[in-house]
């Protein structure tokens, strides 16, 4: 009898597949031929002109919000900007830029690409691109100007920092390729460091290649992978990556999903480079996807440490599928499992309106790595050594977020020809004194949270009746508060001065040299040399890993 029940079951449940299938396409014709009968009579009857294909990208668009943020339709207009996601290439000039209200900006440009070898600095405000007027154009409409087929010309009417007249610059289009290793170095303690900026085509390779160039120089004694900043990128590259400390034939990631061509298992497929080296990844809650897939593989093996902060926490799978009229959409079609069976994914987007879509530090489900260690699903992968850092003082968060230390460090530039080497320049008195007086003539301005819990207190104080009997205390607090806010610039001068010595450094030495800059008191890449070399004798190496 049971058996019975067992088949009865086994035959209903195609049926019932079926059945949903039959219902979900019915949907589908029902609900294309509402929206073409909309459609057609919008354009039929609605008092002024429309324009139908807006009005079909932005119902597309409101759709896929419904989803996740990860599923987005590509109109034949951003399909290059689709390839760069996976390639790191474009036909451009080679530069970031930055709207700052009015006009864009040079943020950076690409060391030894047409902005920079033409002369164009950070702080270049782009005025006109062929001639066309770029105020008000916001960083996405100017560069879809600035791009284009290499080798075509494009000609930039620029205002550069100092200068009274407008400057001319005509460029030769090139095929930009982003690196995905913007740095790496084998310092004299034997550990050898690389940064992985992204997960574009080749980056296992690349990875490879530097890796064996510095274990030629000498013998390592551990390897540090960076991939803090870094949202990921190909699959496949993140499992070469892994491979390369991870025997042969062992799984890496695996996707489930709805589609049966979404489900596939992804073990590592050749021998690998090196077995025994001490391995540190660092991390921090911007290293996504193809980084986690890396750090939680290398953690679930128990082959390196974990340095860092809580990552991201996406574990989704995107695929780029092709429609009709040379669109094209990328739609999440699994989730992701790395070794110990876990997912990371960090949201629950299928029940995201139960949900306040915010990070949390609840435990999921527990896991093991191979050698015991308890591991948790959900919110990213946890780094085996937290290294705590404390938010930027409002102040600090203002300078940057207003510009105030980018336009310094424009003035800077301007006026020296040269600095000392990126990993020797230091913010000293003279100019540190010389930014503080820049900000006061740019009446630099700012509200704390205090003040704002003041004004609060006083609205309700007064809507009480309270305010009169309390207005002196009040007065008090706020005089109080202002004396210690005259003296934020100086009791948050160790801050400020790392952002505006990586701002001043990037004029000269560009992206390289503000990655140099930072690492010569990175908290994080300290607490790795520690570990790997056992500078402090605990042996903390083998004792994290070994799950003691």
């Amino acid at each position: 009898m049971k058996h019975i029940r067992i088949l009865i079951l086994a035959l209903l449940l195609p049926i019932g597949l079926f059945a949903q299938e039959k219902q979900n396409n019915f949907e589908i014709a029902k609900s294309l031929d509402i929206f073409n009968s909309l459609l057609r009579e919008l354009n039929l009857n609605y008092v002024d002109e429309i324009n139908p294909g807006e009005l079909n990208e932005t119902a597309i668009k409101a759709m896929l919000d419904g989803l996740d943020p990860y599923t987005v339709f590509i109109p034949e207009s951003d399909i290059e900007n689709a390839k760069f996601m996976t390639t790191g290439e474009y036909g451009g000039i080679g530069a970031i830029i930055q709207y700052d209200g009015e006009f864009t900006r040079i943020s950076d440009p690409y060391y030894g690409w047409p902005a920079q070898k033409a002369g164009i600095i950070a702080g270049d405000v782009i005025l006109e691109v062929n001639g066309v007027d770029c105020k008000k154009k916001n960083t996405q409409e100017v560069s879809n100007l600035l791009k284009g087929q290499p080798g075509t010309e494009v000609t930039l009417k620029l205002k550069r920092y100092g200068q009274e007249k407008p400057i001319e610059k005509t460029l030769k289009r090139e095929k930009v390729k982003i690196d995905n290793i913007p740095y790496y170095k084998l310092f004299d303690n034997g550990i050898a460091y690389l940064q992985l900026s992204g997960f574009t085509r080749d980056a296992a390779k690349e990875v490879k290649e530097k890796f064996a160039e510095m274990r030629k120089k000498g013998q390592l004694k551990g390897f540090v992978l960076d991939l803090r900043g870094n949202g990921g990128g190909l699959m496949n590259e993140a499992v070469d990556i892994v491979n390369m400390f991870i025997p042969k034939g062992k799984p890496v990631v695996s996707m489930k999903g709805k589609a049966a061509t979404a489900n596939s298992l992804h073990p590592t497929t050749n021998d690998p480079v090196d077995l025994d080296i001490p391995l540190a990844i660092l991390v921090d809650g911007n290293s996504a996807s193809a980084s986690e897939i890396v750090a939680g593989a290398i953690q679930d093996y128990d082959r390196g440490v974990i340095i860092g902060e809580r990552t991201f926490g996406k574990g989704l799978v995107q695929n780029i599928l092709p429609l009709s009229y040379n669109t094209q959409m990328k739609v999440t079609v699994a989730h992701y499992y790395i070794p110990s069976g876990r997912c990371i994914q960090e949201i629950d987007y299928s029940h995201k309106k139960d949900t306040t879509q915010t990070k949390n530090d609840t435990l999921g489900k527990a896991f093991k790595t191979i050698h015991g260690r308890t591991v948790y699903e959900g919110h990213g992968i946890m780094p085996d050594v937290k290294v705590k850092r404390d938010p930027y003082a409002i102040v600090t968060a203002y300078l940057y977020g207003k510009n105030y230390i980018f336009d310094y460090a424009n003035k800077y530039y301007s006026e020296h020809k040269s600095i000392d080497s990126a990993d020797r320049f230091q913010i000293d008195e003279a100019t540190y004194q010389d930014f503080m007086k820049f900000v006061k003539d740019k009446k630099f301005s700012y509200t704390t949270e205090s003040e704002k819990a003041i004004e609060k207190l006083k609205k309700t104080a007064k809507d009480e009746g309270y305010l009169d009997k309390i207005k002196p205390q009040i007065e008090l607090l706020e005089k109080n508060l202002a004396a210690e806010k005259a003296n934020d610039l100086i009791s948050n001068r160790k801050d400020i001065e790392e952002l505006l010595r990586s701002e001043i450094v990037g004029r000269y030495y560009y992206q390289r040299g503000r990655i140099v800059a930072s690492l010569n008191d990175d908290p994080d890449l300290k607490r790795a040399f520690e570990i790997l070399l056992n500078t402090n004798g605990k042996d903390e190496y083998h004792s994290i890993l070994s799950g003691k």
